[in-house]
């Protein structure tokens, strides 16, 4: 059977993607196309909160992507040599709370201690950081994307854990999806089955009728 992945590939992975070696494994025909692009915003603000963790309770991940908005940031010498001196050490005295093993590994590779990586989704992570968390403590700090959903946000307010976001980066539609699907369709034509693997690739995917950024 062919297969069509609407997925990014997995980052810093050498080799085929996991779940195209896996379907070849049991005889299937698999194809990647990139849906989505992304662009890093807000740099120097970012950079400002990584150097202050005295004013935060903790840090919050819920994306790969905005896990490398502070990498991005740490590409500066001078930056990256402070943040191993002492920042990291300050921020693991905190709270550092992750969705999902990719973003967990992503956050470890910075020298962080992460936890909630089995939590899967953000309404899980929100029930854990409400149990864990007081409500006098200074703000958890959330780099997050344009299009994040509002579940974790919300539930946290609701039960009065302070939270501070950032927008770190920005999801539009890749440039070249539209060439790509219609390549893939004249070549290939129907596949018998095709993978979404996010919310906002659904919304920019074949059967959407457009292909609007977001």
């Amino acid at each position: 059977m062919r297969v069509l992945l609407l997925k990014d590939p997995r980052d810093g992975e050498s080799g085929p993607d996991p779940y195209i070696k896996e379907l070849e494994s049991r005889g299937h025909k698999a194809t990647l196309i990139p849906v989505l692009s992304f662009k890093f915003i807000s740099a120097n603000t970012l950079s400002d909160k990584l150097l202050q963790p005295e004013k935060h309770g903790g840090l919050i991940f819920t994306s790969p992507r905005a896990v490398e908005a502070v990498k991005l940031c740490l590409e500066d010498k001078d930056r990256k040599q402070e943040w191993n001196k002492s920042l990291k050490d300050k921020w693991n005295r905190k709270s550092i709370y992750v969705v999902g093993k990719a973003t967990a590994a992503l956050v470890q590779s910075l020298g962080l201690e992460p936890e909630g990586e089995d939590t899967g989704t953000a309404d899980v992570l929100s029930r854990l950081i409400i149990e864990r968390e007081e409500k006098n403590i200074p703000p958890l700090f959330f780099p997050c994307g344009s299009i994040k959903r509002e579940v974790l946000p919300t539930a946290l307010r609701e039960n009065g854990v302070p939270l501070e976001t950032l927008t770190v980066y920005q999801t539009t539609e890749h440039p070249d999806l539209e060439k790509n699907l219609k390549n893939y369709f004249t070549k290939q034509g129907i596949p018998g089955s095709v993978g979404f693997f996010s919310p906002s690739g659904v919304k920019d995917g074949p059967g959407s009728g457009t292909h609007d950024v977001h």
